[in-house]
């Protein structure tokens, strides 16, 4: 009897899979990628597990709204000291922020966009720190800056798309 249940389940959840993709028409039906609908347009919602997306991010942590991790990668960085300064970008929240690690306590991190769109960072116990994110449209919209407690200040160029 288990194996028929078990059998009917992934006869069913194959069907769904196959349904679901293909078509020219989503008559009805919700998009297959959300991720990639969110960052084609910016109008849909994020996917499962990512709190906000464009706007809704600026001044937002970006690990507990999941735009970190696997959801982001380091578009430009630079060496500061013994330091090394990120723009860490997430193409699915459409947002980046910037990271300072191998750091000690009382150096400062920061990321601008657009000139306007501005967050910081300090590092304290830990030997890193970063920022909470700032809304990008593209990659190349975010530069991050760093100022050591020793008074020593770099900045990241232009972020690569």
């Amino acid at each position: 009897m288990v194996t028929g249940v078990v059998g009917a389940l992934l006869v069913l959840a194959a069907a769904v899979l196959l349904t679901g993709r293909g078509g020219h028409d989503n008559g009805g039906k919700a998009a297959a990628d959300p991720s990639s609908a969110s960052s084609a347009t910016g109008a849909s919602a994020p996917p499962a597990g990512v709190g906000c997306s464009g706007a809704d991010c600026t001044g937002r942590d970006p690990e507990g709204m999941g735009c970190g991790g696997r959801a982001a990668r380091t578009v430009s960085s630079a060496t500061v000291g013994g330091s090394l300064v990120e723009v860490r970008y997430s193409r699915t929240c459409g947002a980046a922020w910037a990271r300072i690690t191998d750091a000690v306590r009382g150096d400062t991190v920061r990321i601008t966009a657009g000139g306007a769109a501005r967050q910081g960072g300090t590092v304290d116990a830990d030997a890193d720190a970063y920022t909470p994110m700032v809304a990008v449209k593209k990659a190349a919209d975010a530069r991050a800056c760093a100022t050591l407690a020793s008074g020593t200040k770099a900045c990241t160029t232009a972020a690569a798309e």
